[in-house]
């Protein structure tokens, strides 16, 4: 006689409780800032990340408003789910693409990334949304691992990073801060003796007048449930720089933050001691600039 299989139990300090909910497809148009409205299949039986959660329709409105700042970026979704944030900005993309005249870069495909196991909901969104693979296309990415060797090189180091509601699970945590501070990692210019200060002028960090690109922007967006989630805000401040664009009621929905998280600002010159002259110099200069 077999045993019958052991159920896994996982604390709710780890993982917060939620309402069952049945499988079903929902239309969302963000009030008319999506037409024809986006077409997402809902579907917890894979986990948790299959439905639709408040940060992700914050983010995805906040982004939608600002769609053409993030034209000709390279943009990639962690912890996507369904896909939500990612086919909703991808879709407004393709619905009004840029004027042929333009000087600007062609959009690379969104990429929406997370586990193997959601990667069939989101293939499946995708596929209703009759999007093609030119404008959005998904990729396993485990957090706290090496990116993956298969990879396009382009999203090693993306213009913009997006994750909402990806702090939930306690234990991920720092996976999660371990895999957004690669992605906003090394950029053009730090192997020169000075690191990127991690400014930007505009999503994606575009100096103004063009110029070369100064670092990589990530928006962070996530509802406060638990105190670990505070004690999460502050490694990620810690680690990175965090600059609070929105709190408290947004979009009708209680306890959700949303962040622009860059690398941190470096004022000194690699090898060069904050004490120095030439340290006092530089500091003196980016103290100025502000």
């Amino acid at each position: 006689m077999t045993s019958p299989p052991l159920a896994l139990h996982i604390s709710e300090d780890f993982l917060p409780s939620r309402p069952a909910k049945t499988p079903g497809t929902t239309n969302l148009s963000f009030s008319g800032l999506l037409s024809p409205p986006l077409r997402l299949h809902e579907d917890l039986k894979d986990g948790c990340g299959g439905q639709l959660w408040p940060a992700g329709m914050v983010l995805a409105r906040y982004l939608l408003e600002r769609k053409d700042e993030l034209r000709g970026k390279v943009i990639l979704e962690l912890g996507a789910g369904g896909g939500l944030v990612g086919l909703a900005i991808a879709s407004a993309l393709s619905q009004s693409p840029q004027p042929a005249s333009t000087s600007q870069p062609a959009t690379p495909p969104l990429l929406i990334t997370d586990l193997p196991i959601l990667l069939p909901l989101q293939a499946s969104n995708i596929a209703l949304n009759a999007l093609p693979t030119t404008v959005i296309f998904s990729h396993p990415l485990p957090w706290g691992s090496p990116l993956p060797a298969d990879l396009p090189a382009p999203y090693h180091r993306p213009d913009v990073i997006l994750a909402a509601d990806c702090v939930y699970y306690e234990p991920a945590f720092p996976l999660l801060l371990e895999t957004l501070e690669e992605l906003l990692g090394k950029v053009e210019g730090e192997e020169d003796g000075m690191e990127d200060d991690g400014d930007a002028t505009s999503v994606g960090g575009e100096l103004e007048g063009g110029g070369q690109r100064r670092g990589s922007v990530c928006y962070f967006c996530m509802k406060k449930r638990r105190k670990a989630d505070l004690r999460f805000v502050a490694s990620l401040k810690r680690a990175l720089e965090v600059k609070e664009v929105r709190k408290g009621v947004v979009d009708g929905e209680k306890g959700v933050f949303l962040y622009e998280v860059r690398r941190k600002k470096c004022k000194v010159p690699i090898g060069v001691a904050e004490g120095s002259e030439v340290g006092k110099g530089v500091d003196k200069r980016s103290k100025a600039d502000t």
